[in-house]
């Protein structure tokens, strides 16, 4: 047990000089203060926090029963022993009905007061653990409490995620479900004509983007679930911006769909960066862009320089945002911080673009937004540009703000 700390109150100072000596003598490490009448004992209640008070019953002004009363008020569950004379049975009855913990009847016996006393101290001192570790339970239960309302509302924001979640993944499968289902149709409708085999080139042709399609939303969620177990790998190095993109550009344009208008080739613009994951963000952007414009309208692609920072941008004629989604989508569905909306998102964007900015944070950089509803909207990649390590110091004139290559794309 702690240190015990009593208070004595008498107004004999005789038993008051030797009642400590004794208890002294009895007791290891006992704390004492001792009090000549009550109410100086009541200011010193007031004060300290004592394990037990001994108290004599006759006193002048203020007895020992109207002290107990006050020490019921002040310190309740602080064990009070009242020291009574011989034969004084009606006091001693009166004192534990009035709270008192024990009561000790002149001529004093020390051995029995120590004992009266100990068993006072160790009372006190349990019941202060018992009431200290209640309140550690009742905080421990409050913080739980809490704990148990931030994971519900986490969850129930994870919930309402999922739902949009699922609504952009359901929209994204209808889309080529519905052309291949019409595809099999017409195909079956018209396999008995004459002209049949160029039905069926067309139909499977048709047919053939819509399984694209699907296969670029499954690897889509496999990326997603990559993404969320922390999986995600990238595998860095030195490359140019400038001849990535006319590469993909290129492979863009072949054949039959999208042509290339417009090109003006620069100089090399270096990143470190995963030349596969990099390359799937921009042809996101580029479906993005030509899915949401008109047909025949232009898609501009331009690599530019600023400072460290090189940034890849693919601007659309297209629908843009209406202003009824901006504030929303990207921080409520996608929780991008690092996409910076000045004007909003496109509507309809689906697991690419969510892909792409995973992606580009992974590279340290972002995508950073412009659109204005019905005029288009301005997708940009921006990464760290790459820096030689053997080289002193770099040329100011090279990180001036300046575009190094365009392309424009007709579809």
């Amino acid at each position: 047990m702690n240190t015990p700390y009593i208070l004595l109150v008498d107004d004999d100072a005789a038993l008051l000089q030797a009642l400590p000596q004794a208890l002294h003598l009895r007791i290891d490490d006992i704390k004492i203060d001792t009090s000549d009448s009550a109410w100086a004992a009541v200011k010193l209640i007031e004060e300290n926090d004592y394990d037990a008070i001994v108290s004599d019953i006759k006193m002048p002004g203020m007895d020992g029963l109207a002290l107990l009363a006050k020490i019921q008020e002040l310190r309740p569950n602080t064990p009070t022993l009242l020291i009574t004379g011989h034969g004084e049975h009606d006091l001693a009855v009166q004192a534990l009905r009035g709270g008192a913990y024990d009561f000790i009847q002149k001529p004093i016996d020390r051995d029995y007061l120590v004992a009266a006393l100990q068993r006072a101290v160790q009372t006190r001192q349990l019941r202060r653990k018992v009431y200290e570790q209640q309140l550690a339970l009742e905080l421990h239960a409050k913080s739980l409490e809490r704990m148990v309302q931030k994971r519900t509302s986490e969850l129930v924001e994870t919930n309402a995620a999922k739902d949009k979640f699922l609504s952009i993944v359901s929209h994204e499968l209808k889309t080529p479900l519905t052309s291949l289902k019409g595809m099999t149709q017409l195909l079956c409708r018209q396999i008995q004509r004459t002209d049949a085999v160029d039905v069926v080139k067309v139909g499977l042709s048709d047919m053939e983007r819509s399984i694209r399609r699907m296969e670029v939303l499954v690897n889509d969620l496999l990326d997603v679930s990559l993404v969320e177990t922390n999986m995600f790998v990238i595998h860095r190095k030195r490359c140019d911006l400038v001849e990535l993109c006319r590469h993909l550009i290129d492979e863009y344009t072949a054949g039959t769909g999208p042509s290339l208008a417009f090109e003006v080739p620069g100089e090399p613009v270096e990143v470190e960066a995963d030349v596969d994951r990099i390359s799937q963000v921009i042809i996101n952007l580029l479906s993005n862009a030509r899915k949401y414009s008109p047909k025949g309208s232009p898609i501009t692609v331009t690599v530019q320089q600023a400072g460290y920072e090189a940034m890849v941008s693919v601007r659309d004629m297209g629908v843009g945002i209406p202003v009824e989604v901006q504030p929303h989508i990207f921080e409520q569905f996608y929780r991008v911080p690092g996409v910076q909306v000045q004007t909003g998102p496109h509507t309809g964007l689906g697991l690419g673009l969510y892909i792409s900015r995973k992606i580009v944070e992974r590279h340290g950089g972002h995508i950073d937004v412009q659109s204005t509803p019905e005029q288009g909207s301005t997708f940009s990649v921006v990464l760290p540009l790459y820096v030689d390590p053997t080289q002193d110091e770099t040329d100011a004139t090279k990180l001036m703000p300046h575009t190094q290559a365009v392309w424009t794309i007709a579809h």
